[in-house]
């Protein structure tokens, strides 16, 4: 008994000299991150972070937060990451897992189920005791519901306030606050309303109903306002779902009902001129907690199939700078004008052959392909997210400033965002998709096991991967589990190099 006792005193004194530096250093952790916060002007110290994703989105989110952390703070495990993960998920080997700290199992099966079900995360995030949500894209990142919930919790949610991501998952809305901030819109139903946000975050009832159609009837007058062809939408629809292409009165009248009838029910429907020959320009934007808002240079991506990119590019060369800068300065408007806060991405329609530009819509929330803007910038999106969350304004940002030419580390001169222009990008970027998909069938997202994965990175080509060696695809997995991304000083040199 006595050699026990003694044996578990000597076990116990093991594990506390375990114990004492892993302290020592989260303790270190502790005050290098809130002395950085306080330095750059932050108000709150975000460490333990749930990741409310998976795949692609929860592996990038991690790999770079942990990049940043290392490089800026000197301390890689700084910041504590806690994933969700499914049965599903975890027999796939998935990668996510395996960069977390902490994952706790939820349901398999349809996101409602886990990633996409907003009481499930904010029941997470309060049990795990986090100070902050990172909702990625898909899933539940534009659902209003999860930053609402999460600030009654007291946690942050690293994105936009629910108001403003509510407003904007209206089409007629969002148009409407477009035209507002003097962006140019596409000729439509509700052309020329403005209206700012009512205290409720909504657009006023009278302006949003003078943008919609009622009956075919008033579909068709608008039609013959703005000219044929036109897109009959409900505001509502996605996914190709209540969306309908019309050239005359007649096929107006056959359209217009089955808008109606694939949306949800009580949605509003509006009509919008087809634009033909049109190129897909984004600008990615970020707005702080201070009223600032930076472009991000931006991205092309015109190469679809079935209404998803496969490739995306930047700079966008296809569009004359100057006609760019008036791009980014009417992103920069509407984000200031909504308070918009985090990353997010205008979308425009580019007509090269009239170098005009029309609003598309304002994604709230991160793209798959930010790593484009990452690579010509060299700002890493998830970790400026972390720090606008902090209360860190955008010109006190190291990878900000130096983006603008300016001393990185200073904080006693601001940059005006609206005037100011940064160091144009002197590289072409250039992304493809890597997804599980049968060509054979009409490119039909597909399942399976993943024995390895052999991609060697270069000093002009790199990429990363949500599955890893003896991993696979499961059947409620997004079909892509990977992107690889090529640069050259030209176009072409990114395109040779990809």
């Amino acid at each position: 008994a006595r050699q026990a006792a003694r044996r578990s005193k000597k076990a116990a004194r093991f594990v506390s000299n375990l114990e004492q530096p892993a302290a020592a250093e989260a303790k270190l952790g502790i005050e290098v991150l809130e002395r950085y916060v306080k330095e750059k002007g932050g108000n709150r110290v975000l460490k333990r972070i749930l990741i409310a994703n998976n795949g692609m989105a929860a592996t990038k989110a991690i790999i770079s937060m942990k990049q940043w952390a290392y490089l800026e703070l000197g301390l890689e495990n700084i910041l504590e990451f806690v994933v969700m993960a499914t049965r599903d998920d975890l027999d796939a080997n998935a990668e996510f897992i395996r960069l977390a700290d902490t994952f706790i199992e939820v349901p398999s099966g349809k996101n409602i189920f886990n990633y996409a079900n907003v009481d499930l995360i904010c029941e997470t995030a309060k049990a795990q005791k986090v100070d902050a949500v990172w909702p990625g894209w898909g899933h539940a990142s534009e659902n209003p519901e999860l930053p609402k919930k999460l600030k009654a919790l007291d946690i942050a949610f690293i994105g936009p306030t629910s108001n403003v991501m509510s407003v904007l998952g209206d089409k007629i809305a969002a148009n409407i606050l477009a035209q507002t901030a003097g962006v140019p819109s596409i000729p439509w139903s509700g052309d020329g309303l403005t209206a700012d946000l009512t205290d409720e975050g909504t657009i006023p009832d009278e302006t949003f109903k003078k943008g919609c159609v009622f009956t075919a009837a008033d579909a068709i007058a608008c039609a013959e306002r703005i000219g044929y062809p036109v897109m009959v939408k409900a505001s509502e629809g996605g996914g190709g779902k209540g969306i309908r292409m019309c050239a005359s009165k007649e096929e107006i009248e056959a359209n217009f009902p089955q808008v109606q009838n694939e949306a949800p029910p009580g949605s509003p429907v509006f009509v919008m001129q087809l634009c033909t020959g049109a190129r897909h320009i984004e600008v990615q934007i970020m707005g702080d907690m201070h009223g600032n808002a930076v472009a991000l240079n931006g991205r092309d991506c015109s190469t679809q199939r079935r209404f998803q990119k496969i490739f995306e590019e930047g700079p966008p060369s296809i569009v004359p700078k100057d006609t760019f800068t008036q791009m980014e300065r009417a992103a920069q408007r509407l984000t200031q004008n909504l308070g918009y806060i985090g990353a997010g991405t205008v979308e425009y329609l580019f007509n090269a052959a009239e170098n005009k530009f029309y609003f598309l819509e304002l994604n709230p929330r991160l793209q798959v392909e930010h790593p484009v803007t990452e690579e010509l910038t060299n700002v890493n999106l998830p970790a400026t997210q972390l720090q606008v969350l902090m209360g860190i304004p955008l010109s006190n940002i190291p990878q900000i400033r130096n983006f603008y030419g300016k001393a990185p580390e200073d904080t006693t001169s601001p940059i005006d965002f609206m005037q100011d222009t940064y160091v144009y990008p002197k590289k072409h970027v250039i992304a493809a998709r890597i997804t599980a998909e049968n060509p054979d069938d009409g490119f039909k997202p597909t399942s399976g096991k993943i024995e390895r994965i052999k991609f060697q990175s270069s000093v002009s080509c790199w990429g990363y991967f949500s599955v890893g060696a003896n991993g696979g695809i499961h059947e409620y997995a997004d079909s892509q589990f990977g992107h690889i991304f090529a640069h050259g000083k030209t176009r072409e040199e990114a395109r040779k190099a990809l």
